[in-house]
């Protein structure tokens, strides 16, 4: 067994990078420890997170907003258990997808832990306990990030999970506590909110999602407010503890001593994600890790070893899969012979709650840190006649351009669709348009879409039209 290319870990950045090196001529394999293809993204991820908000969005409009449509349903009932089977199901369609691809692509799939032995020879150790060892030209290391769970917090996957975890609850909950006021915080906090339980969220820094926007991060606990969710910012976690059938969490206001104790059928440790390079034999190569556990790499995204390269979660950037992806295809360019490139700055970044959270580029927060001059435009959805009639009228758009070029530097929305709407900033932004271009194309009415342009018109000269 010899291959230009051994890939480790099948997760987005690691099946496309297997994908194109592929295409690319070379002789490719992807040694996968677990038995489905697909990594955290497609397993207890990205697709199935979002199978589960769209299931929960569905089901909080059939029990408030459908009576204001004319839309009558009745007596209505929740069956979490369908809804989980639903999910497993997408899980299961996507993983086959992945499986399809690595047989057309004439990909070889070696299932095991992988673990590198030298910079062109990789140990695969199955279930079975039994090794075998695949020679290979170049490696790409893949292997993604796990759940960040302190010893303090007591995960014991019963009680005190993690985003595994509570993917496959299939008794609603009647009360839940959430570590962390990030992304997987909220994305899954909004699901069981939604669906009925009393979700607190308990949170280290003074606001939420720390890294975005400022305007939309208040917009959006805004939002989730409305829908019953209780914030409490600023707190540091001092205690969990959990029971065969409860959870107990006590938290203390920063800066003093004023302490909370809270009680729940569940805590959801949501506070980040650690580079998953566990027995990888990094070691064995002199693969250097920074203070986070992160493989250092150069501007190439190779290793201190020879021949020996590393994507996505396992490096420093943003834990997003399409990031990965980005590298995969990257690297696998580079192997071949190619110059590709990857503009950072320019990776977009969602929450999908509801309304959903997009941005790309910096925000009026960082120009500020970095002494960049700007200007800011914003935007309400509610002032948007397609938010008006879809009842969707939560969120707001932001343009930050520069104050002398007008070129814009960063948007961020908060509102529905906002996930799709963040690719005109992104493809705009790729050509280094400024605000006045935006201000000048011609958008169809009614979208939401139309809020970025009256944003760009506000940054422009401070002239929206429908303001």
């Amino acid at each position: 067994m010899s291959y230009d290319v051994v890939v480790i870990g099948s997760g987005p950045g690691g099946y496309v990078a297997a994908i194109r090196c592929a295409q690319l001529g070379m002789k490719t394999a992807i040694v996968e420890r677990y038995n489905t293809l697909g990594g955290t993204c497609l397993n207890v991820g990205c697709i199935p997170s979002k199978a589960l908000l769209d299931s929960s969005e569905h089901y909080f409009n059939a029990t408030h907003t459908f009576k204001e449509h004319g839309i009558d349903v009745g007596s209505l009932k929740l069956n979490l258990k369908q809804m989980i089977n639903r999910k497993s199901d997408v899980i299961e369609q996507n993983v086959s997808g992945i499986a399809y691809l690595m047989k057309k692509n004439k990909i070889e799939v070696h299932h095991g832990h992988g673990t590198i032995k030298s910079a062109t020879q990789i140990e695969v150790k199955g279930d079975d306990g039994n090794s075998s060892v695949i020679d290979t030209k170049k490696i790409i290391i893949a292997t993604g990030s796990k759940p960040t769970t302190p010893d303090a917090f007591n995960y014991d996957k019963n009680r005190v999970i993690t985003s595994t975890e509570a993917l496959n609850i299939d008794k609603l909950p009647k009360r839940m506590i959430v570590i962390g006021g990030g992304v997987i915080g909220l994305e899954l906090g909004s699901v069981f909110a939604r669906l009925g339980t009393e979700v607190e969220v308990v949170e280290y820094m003074d606001r939420i999602l720390i890294g975005m926007d400022k305007d939309c991060a208040r917009e959006l606990k805004k939002t989730m407010k409305k829908m019953g969710v209780t914030f409490h910012t600023g707190h540091m976690v001092t205690e969990v503890k959990g029971a065969k059938t409860s959870v107990s969490v006590k938290a203390k206001k920063k800066g003093t001593e004023d302490e909370i104790e809270l009680k729940a059928d569940y805590c959801l440790i949501s506070i980040g994600r650690r580079p998953y390079t566990d027995n990888l034999g990094l070691e064995n190569v002199g693969i250097k890790t920074d203070e986070r556990g992160r493989i250092e790499v150069d501007e190439h995204l190779q290793t201190s070893a020879a021949n020996i390269y590393a994507i996505g979660d396992v490096i420093k950037g943003a834990m997003l899969a399409h990031k990965a992806e980005d590298e995969g295809v990257f690297v696998a360019e580079l192997i071949a012979g190619q110059k590709p490139h990857i503009d950072y700055n320019l990776i977009p970044g969602v929450v999908y709650t509801w309304p959903e959270v997009a941005a790309v580029g910096i925000t009026q927060e960082e120009a500020k840190e970095q002494g960049i001059p700007v200007k800011v435009g914003k935007f309400p959805f509610k002032a948007l006649g397609r938010a008006r009639a879809s009842m969707d009228v939560d969120g707001l758009v932001k343009v930050v351009a520069h104050q002398d070029t007008d070129e814009v530097l960063g948007v961020h929305i908060v509102g529905a669709r906002a996930a799709d709407m963040i690719m005109e900033a992104v493809a705009l932004m790729e050509f280094r348009a400024t605000a006045e271009d935006i201000s000048r194309i011609c958008h169809p009415h009614p979208t939401y879409t139309e809020a970025i342009k009256e944003a760009a018109l506000a940054a422009t000269d401070n002239r929206p039209l429908h303001l």
